[in-house]
């Protein structure tokens, strides 16, 4: 059996991408003689600020957006919020679609702290999860699955460093486009390419 794997290919969304075309699908691929294996988001468990388990399943026929952040952050946080704020508002009555932000800084941000910072935001655990686990884990997810940057880093404003990426997965646990959070025009690509998704799943109905 044949096997030709992809390189690893991250992508910042380009609002050139004609809006008939299909998402892309991003990371390694693999092509066998009878089948293409696509990169997939690998199995998790971590925490919400609810105190509620969330895995891969908590977002059973959804498309969602992850992001990678800390709430001590002096730098781009700020702006991915904001951002990502523009995302809740737009798709909060939609429930194909959630939001996934993992802290990076679990010592400091613990369940309380994520439930005060979502309620000061205002927001809906159902809508948006920010979760919290074991550093390691989180670190490790972010490098394997989503194919993010997440480290500490003292000389880092923060103590941290990490991506300003949001990502865009689907049903399968694919990741169909990343942007930059921290940049309006790329976010408006984002809930563009996420309303195009969404139409993909529909026509396929």
């Amino acid at each position: 059996m044949k096997k030709i794997l992809l390189p690893l290919i991250i992508l910042i969304a380009c609002d050139q991408q004609s809006s008939s075309e299909k998402l892309p699908y991003l990371g390694n691929t693999i092509f066998e003689e009878n089948d293409t294996i696509y990169h997939t988001i690998q199995n998790f468990q971590l925490v919400d600020q609810d105190s509620s388990i969330v895995t891969n399943e908590t977002f059973a026929g959804q498309v969602y957006v992850a992001d990678f952040f800390f709430t001590s952050c002096p730098t781009i946080c700020p702006k991915m919020k904001a951002q990502m704020l523009r995302v809740y508002n737009k798709f909060k009555d939609n429930p194909e679609v959630a939001i996934l932000s993992h802290t990076i800084d679990p010592t400091y941000d613990t369940v309380a702290l994520l439930k005060d910072y979502s309620e000061r935001l205002g927001v809906s655990s159902d809508k948006w999860k920010f979760v919290t686990g074991d550093q390691d884990y989180i670190y490790d997810l972010a490098e394997k699955s989503y194919m993010s940057i997440a480290d500490e880093d003292e000389d880092a404003p923060g103590g941290y460093i990490h991506s300003g990426a949001f990502l865009l997965v689907d049903k399968e646990r694919r990741i169909r486009g990343v942007y930059d959070g921290t940049v309006p025009e790329q976010v408006d690509v984002m809930m563009n390419d996420i309303e195009r998704l969404l139409k993909e799943y529909s026509n396929e109905k």
